[in-house]
């Protein structure tokens, strides 16, 4: 991967005055100069009202520094070492998940193959834009992301909904669609055999709620304990 500002056109300035909106954003990206001047151009907060909180450089430090902040965007790269932005996304699905406060991502990369993008889409990310998106465009999409939109490059958006709509991409699931996302979390984890202690401390809720999420995931699948759910999520392959 290319250092975006050595490839891509430079964001412009945003300009004008925040207007009274106020985010919190984690910069997710290997290379330095280029969070510098993300920072530099959109994190001017009293004009865009964008607060950047932290930044981080890897898998590792990403999952730390938004777990540390629990930032409401998290602007991440695609290619990061320790695995990726869809690692940083499957490590951090209990703060996407959160209803209270949820963390949500935009991934901002380079490039805009197939496999990146809908790679971070089905991982959880609300949308995919490019390196090529002026300073102005970029805090507008930080701020429809925090307001729960999908947001996409232009370009993108199409090739995003082709791909989707695609022979290749996973029938519906009418059962598992009655779940909610932190069910289905619940679900996975029971699947595996996690005892309710181990899905609490690994979700960060109680105990009592885990019992409450396994009791509403039974009565919706019409299933009768935890043996029975483990072999559904088996033979639906979410194990």
């Amino acid at each position: 991967m290319s250092d975006a500002t050595e490839t891509n056109e430079p964001l412009e300035p945003t300009g004008g005055s925040a207007g009274g909106r106020h985010v919190r954003v984690v910069l997710v990206d290997d290379h330095r100069m280029f969070r510098t001047g993300v920072q530099a151009e959109i994190g001017r907060t009293e004009e865009t009202g964008v607060e950047v909180v932290g930044e981080a450089a890897d898998v590792d430090q990403a999952v730390t520094v938004i777990t540390a902040t629990r930032p409401e965007v998290v602007l991440l790269d695609v290619h990061l070492p320790g695995g990726g932005g869809v690692e940083v996304l499957r490590r951090c699905a209990p703060l996407m998940s959160d209803a209270e406060q949820p963390v949500r991502f935009l991934a901002l990369s380079v490039s805009d193959a197939a496999e990146d993008v809908i790679g971070v889409i089905r991982g959880g990310a609300r949308g995919y834009v490019t390196k090529t998106i002026t300073g102005t465009d970029l805090v507008n999409s930080v701020f429809r992301v925090q307001e729960g939109d999908a947001v996409f490059s232009p370009r993108l958006a199409g090739f995003v909904l082709d791909a989707f709509a695609s022979t290749d991409a996973p029938p519906v699931d009418e059962d598992l669609d009655r779940l909610t996302q932190r069910e289905r979390e619940v679900l996975r984890l029971i699947a595996r055999g996690y005892a309710y202690k181990e899905i609490a401390k690994q979700l960060f809720i109680s105990v009592k709620t885990v019992e409450s999420h396994v009791s509403a995931v039974l009565r919706k699948l019409q299933l009768s304990n935890r043996h029975e759910l483990t072999r559904w999520a088996t033979a639906r392959r979410l194990v």
